[in-house]
């Protein structure tokens, strides 16, 4: 044959074989069953069980599940994400509220977020000057000081700086410290105030990108190490509190002229930089838009989001989430911010506010999230303070007037998956054949498999753990979470 011929058939042939798209980015881990037990661990509404072992179980040969019964189907071969961690915000309001806890119940606190016997966090959000959980509106700078020569943190240094020092030094695994701004200072803006929306102006474009430097380079001065920053605290919203509108377009472009380029002169090229850092419903324009430019793409290390969009009525939209994901595999989706709004005192206990949490988790998770960062870790019996009267619940609320820590079921859930998924974990293929229940998994570094399983409905179920051809049979309470190890 022509080697003219050859040359044209292959051609053809490559061009209609399809392309194999390499989507291992890491070796994967290795696991068996071989003698195995189960340690069950169970958080439920009707008694006293947060995060209790309640039992052990054995694998045994596995039969064909049927349609009838309710099945968790985990299979190892199917590894997804590397897990990331897990973690919450030390905010001003945070921080004030624990410097008024006794000494003793400070150290409960942080033992109870950070140690090994407690829920052991990995991740820590703060804030770029003030927000909404602040007493009051604040800067770093003099207003006015486009040169940012007045730049200073001593405001920090009275209780948010002393908090985070003591967490990073009490915590028993590293953790990741990144930072969200709410506003640029209010001469920056068109509207001059810092509050209720309005857009940096492009005259300050440079000045509030060297601003990030500053604060990033000014926090590891005092020994915080900063993995990472968002660009926006919810750039669509304009808030009561303090807020800054871009739209994706201007979002882009300040990254690509301006926050990237500033951050690679200033030798910080190597911390993550996170985009949108908002709800679920737009973040596919956001991504499209951002990640479909080369030039800002290569600044950006993942995508941040909240999960706050069913406030206009509707459902937490995860599918949105696995788009993204699809869209754009080299990037990161990272949960950047939930709480459970309108502070009730009565309420503390409320079951539901802990199942959203076992709900987002799950579901984040399994559209490939990497990690997972609550809002504020503390919060005092009022729900705040909030220099703008948005109260909220916090996982625990330290009450001071009695110096009394408040424990809500939603820090039981969270430590459903961070006190045993731990970082370098990768995600592992897990469904469900009911709806009734959902579950995902995690295949620890050190070869341990964590399925969380969750139960949100009025009546108790017995199901099925089935996996490389062995199962284990489970009972799960009504309003419950599980999360079993083996």
């Amino acid at each position: 044959m022509d080697i003219r011929i050859l040359a044209f058939l292959g051609v053809i042939f490559f061009a209609c074989k399809p392309l194999s798209v390499d989507t291992k980015s890491k070796e994967e881990l290795v696991f068996n069953t071989k003698n195995k037990m189960i340690d069950v661990y169970c958080t439920s509404k009707d008694d006293n069980k947060r995060l209790t072992l309640v039992g052990s179980h054995g694998f045994t040969d596995a039969e064909q599940p049927l349609e009838s019964e309710i099945s968790v189907f985990v299979n190892p071969q199917k590894q997804f994400q590397t897990f990331l961690g897990i973690g919450g915000a030390i905010t001003d309001a945070s921080a004030e509220v624990f410097s008024k806890l006794p000494e003793k119940k400070q150290k409960e606190l942080l033992d109870a977020y950070y140690g090994a016997q407690g829920i052991n966090y990995t991740l820590m959000r703060t804030t770029i000057h003030s927000s909404d959980f602040s007493s009051e509106s604040y800067t770093y700078i003099e207003e006015g000081d486009k040169e940012l020569n007045s730049f200073s943190i001593e405001h920090d240094q009275t209780y948010r700086l002393p908090m985070i020092k003591r967490a990073l030094s009490q915590a028993d695994s590293a953790i990741k410290v990144y930072a969200s701004p709410w506003s640029p200072p209010a001469f920056m803006k068109g509207r001059k105030d810092m509050l209720r929306g309005g857009k940096l102006q492009p005259e300050y474009y440079q000045s509030w990108a060297s601003y990030y430097a500053k604060f990033i380079k000014t926090y590891e001065a005092e020994g915080i190490p900063v993995w990472g920053l968002t660009v926006q605290n919810e750039p669509m919203a304009v808030q009561t509190w303090e807020s800054c509108i871009y739209t994706a377009e201007e979002e882009r472009d300040f990254i690509k002229n301006y926050l990237g380029p500033t951050l690679q002169a200033e030798g910080l090229q190597s911390k993550k930089l996170i985009v949108w850092d908002h709800n679920r419903d737009l973040i596919s324009h956001r991504a499209n838009t951002i990640l479909g430019d080369p030039e800002a793409a290569k600044y950006v290390w993942g995508v941040g989001f909240h999960w706050y969009e069913t406030w206009a009525g509707g459902d937490p939209l995860w599918d949105n989430l696995r788009n993204v994901k699809e869209s754009f595999p080299d990037k990161q989706l990272l949960f950047t911010e939930g709480c459970n709004e309108k502070f009730d005192a009565n309420e503390y206990q409320r079951w539901s506010n802990a199942e959203r949490y076992g709900k987002s988790m799950i579901n984040d998770f399994n559209c490939g999230t990497v990690g997972w960062t609550d809002w504020n870790i503390l919060l005092d019996q009022n729900g705040g303070p909030n220099h703008v009267g948005n109260f909220c619940f916090a996982p625990i609320h330290g009450d001071t007037n009695t110096g009394e820590l408040i424990y809500t079921p939603a820090y039981y859930y969270i430590g459903h998956f961070s006190k045993f998924i731990r970082p370098g974990a990768h995600r592992v293929s897990t469904t469900t054949s009911f709806s009734d229940i959902i579950s995902t998994s995690f295949l620890n570094i050190d070869g341990k498999m964590v399925t969380v399983v969750m139960n949100e409905s009025e009546k108790e179920m017995d199901y099925k753990l089935i996996i490389e051809g062995v199962h284990a049979k489970l009972t799960i309470a009504p309003h419950s979470i599980q999360t079993l190890v083996y």
